[in-house]
């Protein structure tokens, strides 16, 4: 199979596969945005994003990271959401590429994250590997650029 390089502007080549697994990551990352910055469990509805997982869905979170571990299922991302949206307080995406072979998608995020316990911003970026079938998002794995970062900007003065 060929892999089809996309962008925030689209395919950068034809194919409805290309196109539909574009469409089912884009709303996802607008609801992930929406639901951080609604504060998360609670105070967001995890319906929008819900509607983009696979029932048997797994993301796979480093284990370093305050919301690490293997999440599973539609509740066990929203329990995932639930704990990245108490470490962060806005996501920002500055730039996303894509590459699609078959119904593997690799995206390239780059953005701004802000700590909700600091308040500390951290432009950095985090590479995806997603799965998607049937228009679902069936797994994740995120691959961070600096996970040290991350923590330092999560981690308050009193604790460095």
């Amino acid at each position: 199979m060929m892999a089809e390089a996309m962008t925030n502007d689209g395919p950068a080549s034809g194919g409805d596969e290309g196109r539909s697994a574009l469409a089912v990551l884009e709303r996802f990352y607008r609801a992930e945005v929406a639901y951080i910055a609604a504060g998360g469990f609670g105070k967001a509805d995890f319906g929008q994003l819900a509607e983009c997982l696979d029932p048997e869905v797994v993301m796979y979170q480093a284990d370093s990271l305050p919301y690490g571990g293997i999440w599973r299922g539609p509740s066990g991302i929203e329990q995932f959401m639930a704990a990245m949206s108490e470490a962060w307080q806005s996501l920002e995406f500055l730039e996303q590429k894509y590459v699609v072979d078959g119904d593997s998608v690799v995206v390239w995020n780059r953005g701004i994250l802000r700590a909700r316990a600091t308040g500390r911003a951290l432009e950095t970026s985090v590479m995806q590997l997603m799965t998607i079938k049937d228009d679902r998002i069936t797994e994740i794995h995120p691959f961070y650029l600096d996970t040290s970062a991350v923590l330092n900007a999560l981690r308050p003065d009193d604790d460095v």
